[in-house]
């Protein structure tokens, strides 16, 4: 893990419940920064943020659905008052509902950029005010892969991961001159549950086309995010990283 000096910073991360959510707010702790931890799954999220604290960090755990703009709101207010600024934010929160775009439902349309776009907008908007105040912020984006190549049966998923990317590269011109940089992350295949269900078959034809020859891992993802969050990046913005292994060179 990158090792950075973040005491006196305060993170907010979503979708912080599991998998490459938990790892990011995990490595943000560890560096010293306090981290609100954000998800939907009370039980899951309050074990991680145990975790977190037995571990020397320093986490509290919300609830909340980040398509819901007024529950958005909500949390941010009591995120506020509870730790004064926000100086990161990392919005990782996000769903699939695969299908083949003919197949799609309004639902599972609306499902998907709802919680990956929408809630990626509720979210920004809602703490960028303390980092312009402070004239001091980090805000890093998870998308995609998909949504910089697209992917057979994600029309959902990857336009909503598309719809990051540009958002990404706009607010970014916006924030600059108040020293916050945003940036984007792009994971390619992570091990994830969702990964985990893939049959060992389809794990082995995804890591064939992986020039590294492995599969991903939080840590992969985690490593990135500390990286656009340190001062060494403060001369970087708008920008797209893949983290994939190659896959998409």
């Amino acid at each position: 893990m990158i090792q950075l000096q973040l005491e006196g910073k305060t993170a907010v991360v979503t979708g912080a419940t599991r998998g490459i959510g938990f790892e990011v707010a995990r490595s943000l702790a560890k560096c010293g920064a306090k981290v609100a931890c954000i998800g939907t799954n009370e039980e899951k999220l309050s074990k991680s943020v145990d975790q977190i604290n037995s571990e020397g960090g320093s986490a509290k755990a919300y609830i909340c659905d980040v398509s819901n703009a007024e529950k958005v709101k909500e949390t941010a207010k009591l995120i506020l008052t509870d730790f004064g600024k926000v100086d990161i934010l990392v919005n990782n929160a996000g769903i699939t509902r695969d299908m083949l775009m003919r197949r799609i439902t309004d639902e599972q349309w609306n499902d998907v950029i709802g919680v990956n776009l929408n809630g990626t907008f509720y979210i920004t908007r809602a703490f960028v005010e303390s980092m312009r105040k402070s004239k001091w912020g980090r805000i890093v984006n998870i998308s995609s892969i998909s949504g910089l190549i697209g992917n057979p049966g994600q029309a959902n998923y990857s336009a909503s991961k598309a719809g990051v990317i540009g958002f990404t590269r706009t607010i970014s011109k916006e924030l600059a001159n108040r020293n916050i940089t945003v940036n984007a992350i792009a994971p390619g295949f992570i091990d994830t549950d969702m990964t985990a269900a893939l049959s060992d078959v389809l794990i082995q034809g995804i890591k064939d086309r992986i020039p590294v020859g492995r599969i991903g891992k939080p840590e992969d993802i985690a490593n990135a995010v500390l990286f656009f969050v340190s001062e060494e990046a403060s001369f970087i913005t708008g920008q797209i990283m893949a983290v994939d292994g190659g896959m998409i060179n």
